[in-house]
C-alpha cells in the first residue's frame, strides 16, 4: 500500500453524533436539509399528533441560497391537507423558530401514505426497591429536571437490561 494514501489516526475520538452527521449529511443535503435536523426533530418542531400524520421530504432553496426555501412535506390522505393550509403561517413560525433563521417561507403539501410507524420500545421492567434506591442516590445532584428525567430514563433501561444479566452497574 501507498504510504502517503494511508490514514493516519489522530487519537482523537469522535462522538456518534459527530459520526452519524458526518455520515447522513450527503444524502440530507440531497434533499435539501443540511443536517437532518427538521427530519430528526420533526415531532418537537410539530407535536407528536402532526408528526404521526405528516413527514419531510425535502426543503427545496432558491438557487444559491439557504433561506425562503420550500419545506415539500407528505400528509396522509384525508382532511388534513385543508387544515393545515390554514395553519401554514403557524407552521412555517416553528420551523424557522426551530432553526433559528427564516430557513422556510412555504409550504407545499403532497397527500400520500405514510410509512408505517416504527414499533414502540418496549418498556423497561419495573426496578426492585434496592435498584431504584440506588438510582435514586445515582441522580441526587442533577438539578436540570429535564436532564435528570432523562438520565433517569436511561438509568431505568440500563438497570433493567442489566438485572435481566444479574449484573449491578450502580454499585455503591
Amino acid at each position: 500500500m501507498n504510504p502517503s494514501r494511508e490514514r493516519t489516526r489522530t487519537g482523537k475520538t469522535a462522538t456518534l453524533n459527530t459520526l452519524v452527521r458526518r455520515l447522513t449529511r450527503p444524502l440530507f443535503g440531497k434533499r435539501g436539509f443540511a443536517d437532518g435536523r427538521v427530519v430528526a426533530d420533526w415531532a418537537e418542531i410539530v407535536g407528536p399528533l402532526l408528526a404521526r400524520s405528516s413527514l419531510p421530504l425535502r426543503i427545496a432553496y432558491p438557487f444559491g441560497a439557504r433561506t425562503d426555501g420550500t419545506l415539500h412535506l407528505k400528509v396522509a390522505p384525508g382532511g388534513l391537507a385543508t387544515e393545515l393550509q390554514h395553519v401554514e403561517p403557524i407552521l412555517i413560525e416553528r420551523i424557522n423558530g426551530h432553526f433559528g433563521y427564516r430557513a422556510v417561507a412555504r409550504v407545499h403539501l403532497v397527500q400520500g401514505p405514510l410509512p408505517p410507524p416504527p414499533p414502540a420500545p418496549e418498556a423497561p421492567a419495573p426496578l426492585d426497591a434496592e435498584a431504584e434506591a440506588r438510582l435514586g442516590r445515582a441522580l441526587e445532584g442533577i438539578q436540570d429536571p429535564a436532564l435528570r428525567t432523562r438520565l433517569e430514563s436511561l438509568g431505568r433501561s440500563v438497570l433493567a437490561a442489566h438485572s435481566n444479566q444479574g449484573k449491578n452497574p450502580l454499585k455503591d
